[in-house]
């Protein structure tokens, strides 16, 4: 019989999110209030709390109800960009949102995943960045290490498993181009 997976072995003790167990729990009953609680509409006052929690956020920025961040101080977004309804960042390691970057209602940012080769399926974590002008459909998942280039579009339910070229339509999963994008 193969080896198979044994969860009882899984140690992520090398894994740190930067910041103190205190900050952490603080954080988390923050973005439960605030942020995924769909009561709270008010993009200021989140935007506020981030960076209160050392995030940097630019100028502009509209976040809207629902949305989970895993941890602000590993997260930047550069001004006017929109984070959709129920947009869940997972960013176990630094994401970077460039300028006039949409993400749609429901997409994903994945900065973690699992080795599924080993019995101990071991935690993997590589960064996410969206350049400026990049679009992430609804529902759209980018996985870890993707960098979406400048003005990239990931249509809605796609899968970013690679990186996504400047200037392109990407879609499926995984995403494939299917057209360049062309903006008037």
């Amino acid at each position: 019989m193969p080896n198979q997976t044994d969860l009882s072995k899984y140690d992520n003790s090398w894994y740190s999110p930067k910041a103190s167990g205190i900050k952490r729990l603080f954080w988390y009953f923050t973005n439960v209030v605030f942020f995924i609680n769909p009561i709270n509409p008010f993009s200021g006052l989140k935007v506020f709390l981030l960076k209160l929690f050392g995030a940097k956020v630019g100028k502009g920025v509209v976040i809207k109800p629902s949305v989970n961040i895993k941890y602000p101080w590993l997260l930047e977004i550069g001004d006017t960009s929109w984070i959709g309804e129920k947009v869940w960042i997972d960013n176990l390691v630094k994401v970077e949102i460039g300028s006039n970057v949409c993400l749609s209602q429901g997409a994903m940012l994945l900065t973690g995943n699992h080795d599924f080769k080993k019995i101990t399926f071991d935690l993997i974590t590589k960064p996410i960045k969206l350049e400026n002008g990049v679009w992430i459909g609804a529902k759209a998942v980018v996985c870890p290490g993707v960098t979406c280039h400048e003005h990239a579009v990931l249509t809605v339910n796609s899968v970013a498993t690679r990186d996504l070229d400047s200037y392109n339509i990407y879609s499926g999963s995984p995403a494939t181009k299917i057209k360049e994008r062309q903006i008037f």
